[in-house]
C-alpha cells in the first residue's frame, strides 16, 4: 500500500520488481529475498528465479538477481549476481554459522 505521501511500500516494489523481472527473463520468480531502498529514492530487489528445473526438484537451478528500480517501481536495470543449485547452502551464510 503507498503511503499518504505517494512513495510506495517495499512490498509494493517487490510485487513491481517480480511482475517485471519474470517478463524480462521469461522465468518464474521463486521468492524475494532482499528489498532495499537506495540513496536515490530508488531501490533494489534480489530475486530468486527458477532457472533450470530438475527432477528431483533439490537439483533445480536458481538464479540470484538483483533489480534496480526508480522510486515509481520501473525497472532501470537487471542482473544475475549468481547461480546455484536449490540444495547448495549459500556460502557466506556458511562462514557465518561457523
Amino acid at each position: 500500500m503507498a503511503s499518504s505521501n505517494g512513495k510506495k511500500s517495499p512490498a509494493e516494489i517487490a510485487q513491481l520488481a517480480r511482475r517485471q523481472v519474470e517478463e524480462l527473463f521469461g522465468k518464474p520468480v521463486e521468492s524475494v529475498s532482499a528489498v532495499a531502498r537506495g540513496e536515490d529514492d530508488g531501490w533494489t530487489v534480489t530475486l530468486e528465479l527458477l532457472e533450470l528445473p530438475r527432477i528431483p526438484d533439490t537439483t533445480s537451478l536458481l538464479g540470484s538477481y538483483e533489480a534496480r528500480l526508480d522510486g515509481s517501481g520501473d525497472l532501470l536495470e537487471a542482473r544475475r549476481t549468481r547461480r546455484y543449485a536449490r540444495n547448495q547452502a549459500d556460502p557466506i551464510q556458511r562462514r557465518d554459522e561457523q
